[in-house]
Parts: structure tokens; C-alpha cells; sequence
């Protein structure tokens, strides 16, 4: 009796770590998308993508090294590297948050940070379907209703749609799709590899396809991929970026370790409350009545799943 009584205080402890994770990355992740915006005038989408994951290595490498190498990770090269499964899925967990993050920063270019944010939402509720179609995760019905409900208050935030941006609209959307399968592809992997080696080889996957994707817009002219020098102050600021992402990213990952998808999912639309503050603060988007209501309702659903995980624990 007294082991499953420390069992289930360990559950309880490890879920609530988990959601304070989620909400820290999730308050901090939209620094990422305020800095591409701010730099979105000099520099491409595609070349502030490949910034972001050059620093992510340079930040995480001397980590990789003093863990002792990526044998440490989970990494295990018994057979021959094209038949490495593992490494095929950090290969194509690399090249989704590659593609996520190439989209975003584009639409950002011409989008409001809180609207490109609360199209971007459609991405929890997909990862909370593709997790219980691919991993199996079950969800009652009360929280299915939180995330419905969040995500309501999602599409309250966005104002200006399709007709305002046309086709750019549809970006974050696309952004949503990609990283919901990255994210399936982190919990899955991060039952054998530690937060640290899986950011290390996102960033590293990340950028082989932003290289590949900035040759290809060099030589083919494509706006969104054509690559430019940074003066200093465009440097610091996508350096600033990849020490955001890398130090978010982690907190994902970690969270991922330690609770399930469909219990987390909610907790991402705490995004929208500080993309609605840096947008205000850094390029004057001051939320209307309407988007605080959906903030409001965004956070009131995330708190609800809160409220229901630490009930269910003390049962």
C-alpha cells in the first residue's frame, strides 16, 4: 500500500512538472517569433530559419560533448545508419520544425504576431487527435470539450483572415500541421533520448534543410529563401532568437517526458498571452475587447485540465 501511495505521489509530481514546463515554454516561445518579425525587413524568413538552428548548435554543442557524445543518447548505431530508425526520426523531427518554423517566420512578415499565433492553434487540437490515433493516448471527454473550448477562444483572436492576407493566411496553418507531427515525433522519441541530445540533433537536421533550402532559393530567386549578410545588430537579434528557442524548445521536450500529449496540449495556447504583450509592446497591436476574451478563454481551459489532472492524482 505504502509503494503505490509513493508510486502515485512520483505520477502526481512528474504530471505537474510536466504542465509548469509547458506553461514556462509556452510564455517564452513567442520572444522567437517577435524577434523573426523584428529582423523580417533585412533578412529572409529562410535565412533567419537557418540562424535559429545554427546558434541552437553552437549554444548546445559543449553540452553534447561534456555528456560524453551522442552515444549517450539513445542513439545506438548496431546497424547499418540507413536502417537506423531512430536516426530517421530525428532526421524528419529536424526537417519538420525546419519546415514549422520557415512558414511562420514568412507569414510573420506581413501578419500580426497575435494573428498569426491564433491561426497557428488549429496545432494542439491536430496533436491531441494524432495522438490518440498514432500513440495510443486516451482523453476523456472533459478534456476534449477544454481544448475545443481553448481553441474557440483561439479563433476569437483572429481578426483579419483570409481576405485581409490572402494566401499567407494559410501559412500557420501549415505551421500547425508540421509541428504537430514534430511533436508526436517527440514523444515518441524522448522515451530513449535525453531533451538535450534531441535538441541538439533537431538543430543539427534543421539546419541541413534550411542549407539546402537557401541554396535552392539563391540560385532559383525565391524571395522567401534568398540569403543576405546581417549587420550587427541583425546578428544579435537572431542570436537572442536561438537562445529562446533552444532554452524553450528544452522545456518541451522536458515537459513531453513527463506527461502526456493530450493532458499538455491546452497549455500551448498560453502562447497567445505573450505574443498578445510583445506584439503590443514592441509593434503597437493593442488587443481589442474581442482578443481578451479569447485570451481569457484560452488560459481559463488550460486551467481547467490543470484542475481536473490534480483531481484525478488525489483519487
Amino acid at each position: 500500500m505504502a509503494s503505490t501511495a509513493s508510486a502515485a505521489n512520483i505520477g502526481a509530481r512528474s504530471l505537474s512538472q510536466g504542465m509548469i514546463f509547458m506553461v514556462l515554454a509556452m510564455l517564452m516561445l513567442p520572444g522567437i517569433d517577435a524577434l523573426a518579425k523584428l529582423v523580417s525587413g533585412s533578412v529572409s524568413a529562410g535565412q533567419t530559419a537557418w540562424a535559429r538552428f545554427f546558434f541552437q548548435i553552437i549554444l548546445l554543442a559543449p553540452a553534447i560533448v561534456w555528456q560524453g557524445g551522442l552515444s549517450q543518447s539513445g542513439l545506438i548505431f548496431d546497424r547499418a545508419l540507413l536502417f537506423n530508425r531512430a536516426l530517421w526520426a530525428h532526421a524528419a523531427r529536424g526537417f519538420l520544425i525546419a519546415l514549422a518554423t520557415l512558414l511562420f517566420f514568412a507569414a510573420l512578415k506581413v501578419m500580426p504576431l497575435a494573428d498569426a499565433i491564433a491561426v497557428f492553434f488549429v496545432q494542439p487540437f491536430i496533436v491531441t487527435l494524432l495522438a490518440a490515433l498514432i500513440l495510443g493516448e486516451a482523453f476523456g471527454w472533459r478534456r476534449m470539450v477544454a481544448i475545443a473550448i481553448g481553441f474557440g477562444g483561439a479563433l476569437l483572436i483572429i481578426k483579419p483572415s483570409y481576405e485581409a492576407f490572402g494566401l499567407t493566411a494559410l501559412l500557420p496553418v501549415g505551421t500547425a500541421i508540421s509541428f504537430a507531427f514534430y511533436v508526436i515525433l517527440t514523444r515518441w522519441l524522448v522515451q530513449t533520448a535525453s531533451p538535450l541530445t534531441m535538441q541538439f540533433l533537431a538543430g543539427v537536421f534543421g539546419l541541413i534543410t534550411m542549407t539546402i533550402a537557401l541554396a535552392f532559393g539563391n540560385a532559383y530567386e525565391v524571395a522567401v529563401l534568398t540569403p543576405t549578410w546581417p549587420g550587427t545588430t541583425e546578428w544579435q537579434l537572431l542570436a537572442l532568437l536561438g537562445v529562446i528557442a533552444t532554452t524553450g524548445h528544452i522545456l518541451v521536450v522536458m515537459a513531453y517526458s513527463r506527461a502526456p500529449v493530450a493532458t499538455l496540449a491546452p497549455f500551448q495556447y498560453l502562447e497567445i498571452v505573450s505574443s498578445a504583450t510583445l506584439g503590443f509592446l514592441l509593434f503597437n497591436d493593442l488587443p481589442d475587447l474581442l482578443t481578451w476574451v479569447g485570451i481569457f478563454i484560452i488560459v481559463s481551459s488550460g486551467m481547467f485540465v490543470f484542475y481536473r489532472e490534480r483531481k484525478q492524482d488525489q483519487t
